[in-house]
């Protein structure tokens, strides 16, 4: 057996491509830039939609799921769009369509669902298993209409399996109407919703008038009209927001007074701003429950949240005696019932992102609603141009019925028929007379009428058969003649458009809700609070608050026995936390709960940035105390010091108090003033005592001075201040030290050992 004798593969011939990195990286990222920007984060200026949504739409007039029709599974809807056209992920696709079917996000809800599709209060949806959906009539009649007229160009899908239009044939300006938010590369988009009827009668205008202003243009379209009402404020920024296409919208809910239970004053919060959308109504409650725990008003009784499908209803209770005036400006400026929508009008036009102004984008939809209904008019032109061929054809062979009769009789096949009809070609027909092969030769119908006539039954033969045609005929004549001017005269095309644009107006347009005015912004200054004593306390475990003087006075047996720090401050004050790590740490009184005394009250380490796990507290004490005197600080290595008070009086939340050694700690503090002298005992059971005047006053900088001199391994224990007439007893290993009778000595001495 021969073997076929092998060749050598011919050699590849290398191909490098050099290039910069930085070159391609650059090329690559604009490429995704762009694909971002173009095929998914952007709506067009012309439908006003992202590509998810207009396939989601496409898709489900494919499945037949019209307004008229059942509803149908969401599940079977994201499916079938995520198969054919959007291969992104389900979620996508159910998060666009439940937003299409939000009335509360859209002016003129696309969807209409039915089952859970989430409410203003920020629940989402349920599972699309669950849901169903079907288009509105809105949808179909504006964005989907005459699709199958050629109004719009197609496009392969991402699989080139299937067709997909590249843009809904949008009469509407759906980019105005329902607005839109987006987040690209390195751009955004944000535009608010606007009124149905209002967005058309600027569109109207500009028609009718090319040359009017985005300011000419505000007369019929004031500003945005959002879902949830509310107020804009700013109208004066309104014209330039409209002219450049970017600004910042001020919005407020809507507010309004009742009267409530026992003389109590309601305020009732009928509609919040947009942005409040979602968490932001939980959000706004905590805000308002939080101006009484900040101490901020001290006029709130209750606040409920009875929204309900109704609408939003949300009721604060005011004690009858509350500034309701000032209340209201604390609302505006603590919470988000006022807030700021950013306007960014940013579209795909013309194949690229750009930020539009009012009168661009009226203009984009006015340019594309000539276009599509010149496409539209172009094709039914035509249809009917061969429809009235055909009838031509009919009406002229019915005249000669009896010719055609003998000429079919006469043939042997179809085509020899058709030849006949079309070209007089009587080869091979049998006449029974030859004044019929004279006017058979004379035949000139046109292939589709030849067809047509060869296809035509006998019963249209009959006499109101042929009356019907030849007035079907007429209509189709008339037909033409209107297609033709609408086509070349732009006066009727613009009646045309006018006239649909006018039936959705009264089929869809609703009255505005959102008000526009201009109100000066509202200026919240704090009210001064009345200054009065009040008791800190904090008990062993580090859980601070405050109590009024009264119920202290009361209990003060119990107070003062069942906390670590008790004394009397002012509610406008502070209070110093000094640590054993020489650091001062001030709370504001206000920060701290005005409690009842069983109350647990705050931990202090939350209000006070104080560490419990890396140190100690030495001394709780007013700042208002610490001005009227002298802090003595004493350390565990014997260091002694007096500073002025007044040098605690920091706007800091947090300092060092004073300057230590490496390994030493503060063992004392004390504010002091008129007392005479000073006890140090150490852990080895030395005490010195010694005279006030030998400490000298010293910054807090400063590490001090000497005040005992200790032995090998002791150091500083306890701290005592005496003053003079007090009986100063303490116990040490279980027998009793009269401090008044120690013996006085210098300061920086050993001391007496008990």
């Amino acid at each position: 057996m021969a073997t076929r004798k092998k060749t050598a593969p011919e050699p590849v011939e290398e191909q490098i491509i050099k290039t910069e990195y930085s070159e391609l990286m650059q090329k690559s990222f604009v490429d995704y830039a762009m694909s971002v920007i173009v095929a998914r984060a952007l709506p067009d200026v012309r439908d006003g939609l992202k590509p998810v949504q207009r396939r989601v739409l496409y898709d489900m007039t494919e499945l037949g799921i019209h307004y008229d029709r059942p509803y149908r599974k969401s599940a079977r809807i994201v499916g079938d769009t995520m198969g054919k056209y959007h291969p992104h992920g389900d979620s996508s696709i159910y998060d666009s369509l439940v937003v299409m079917a939000q009335d509360f996000k859209k002016e003129l809800p696309l969807v209409d669902g039915h089952g859970n599709f989430g409410n203003i209060e920020g629940d989402s949806a349920a599972a699309m298993r669950y849901t169903e959906a079907r288009l509105q009539k809105i949808t179909e009649e504006g964005l989907l209409a005459d699709l199958d007229k050629d109004v719009v160009d197609f496009v392969p899908n991402f699989d080139e399996t299937e067709k997909e239009p590249s843009v809904l044939p949008a009469l509407i300006p759906n980019f105005l109407i329902n607005g839109s938010e987006g987040i690209a590369v390195g751009m955004a988009t944000s535009t608010p919703t606007h009124n149905v009827g209002e967005a058309i009668d600027a569109e109207i205008a500009l028609i009718e008038d090319p040359e009017l202003t985005s300011a000419d243009l505000m007369r019929f379209l004031p500003g945005p009209d959002f879902p949830t009402g509310g107020i804009v404020i700013n109208q004066n920024d309104l014209q330039d927001i409209y002219e450049t296409g970017t600004g910042k919208i001020k919005l407020r809910g809507r507010l309004t007074e009742e009267k409530g239970k026992a003389g109590h004053i309601n305020l009732v919060i009928t509609e919040i701003p947009y942005t409040m959308i979602g968490s932001g109504i939980g959000k706004f409650l905590s805000d308002v429950a939080a101006l009484s725990e900040n101490k901020l008003t001290n006029d709130i009784v209750d606040i409920s949240n009875q929204s309900s499908k109704e609408g939003i209803r949300i009721v604060i209770e005011l004690r009858k005696d509350a500034d309701v005036p000032y209340f209201k400006t604390l609302l505006y400026k603590k919470t988000k019932l006022e807030d700021t929508f950013g306007v960014n009008m940013l579209a795909i036009k013309d194949g690229r992102p750009e930020t539009l102004g009012l009168k661009q984008i009226l203009q984009a939809n006015i340019d594309f609603a000539f276009e599509v209904t010149r496409r539209k008019y172009e094709n039914l032109l035509r249809k009917e141009q061969d429809r009235r061929e055909i009838q031509e054809g009919l009406i002229k062979a019915c005249n000669v019925i009896d010719l055609v009769i003998e000429i079919l009789r006469g043939s042997t096949d179809r085509n020899m028929a058709k030849r006949c009809l079309v070209q007089g070609d009587t080869t091979g027909i049998r006449f029974k007379q030859k004044e019929s092969a004279i006017m058979a030769a004379q035949l000139n119908f046109t292939d589709r009428q030849a067809d047509a006539i060869l296809e035509m039954r006998l019963y249209k033969l009959i006499g109101l058969e042929l009356n019907a045609l030849i007035k079907e005929h007429e209509e189709t004549v008339a037909n033409i003649y209107k297609y033709e001017d609408i086509l070349e005269q732009r006066s009727s095309m613009t009646q045309v458009i006018r006239k649909e644009l006018l039936r959705f107006k009264k089929s869809y347009a609703s009255e505005r809700k959102t008000t526009i005015t201009q109100e000066e912004e509202v200026v919240y200054v704090k009210k001064a609070e009345e200054e009065i004593d009040v008791v800190f306390l904090m008990d062993r475990f580090g859980y601070a608050k405050t109590i009024d003087m009264q119920t202290y006075e009361r209990n003060k047996e119990t107070a003062d026995s069942e906390n670590r720090f008790a004394f009397v401050c002012k509610n406008t004050g502070k209070v110093c936390i000094f640590t054993n790590t020489g650091a001062l740490y001030t709370v504001k009184v206000s920060d701290l709960p005005m409690s009842k005394l069983k109350d647990k009250g705050k931990p202090i380490d939350n209000v006070s940035g104080y560490d419990s796990t890396k140190e100690d507290i030495v001394c709780i004490t007013s700042q208002s105390v610490l001005n009227l005197y002298r802090v003595l600080f004493v350390t565990k290595e014997g260091m002694i010091k007096l500073v002025d008070g007044g040098e605690f009086d920091v706007t800091r939340k947090a300092v060092a108090a004073t300057l230590l050694g490496d390994k030493d700690t503060v063992v004392s503090v004390v504010p002091v003033s008129g007392e005479q002298s000073v006890v140090l005992q150490t852990k080895a059971g030395f005490f010195l005592k010694f005279p006030m005047e030998e400490i000298p006053m010293q910054k807090k900088t400063a590490r001090g001075v000497r005040g005992i001199k200790l032995g090998k391994d002791d150091e500083v224990e306890m701290a005592y201040v005496l003053k003079t007439g007090e009986s100063n007893t303490v116990v040490y290993h279980d027998h009793e030290v009269d401090l008044n009778h120690l013996k006085t000595t210098a300061r920086g001495g050993k001391g007496t050992k008990k």
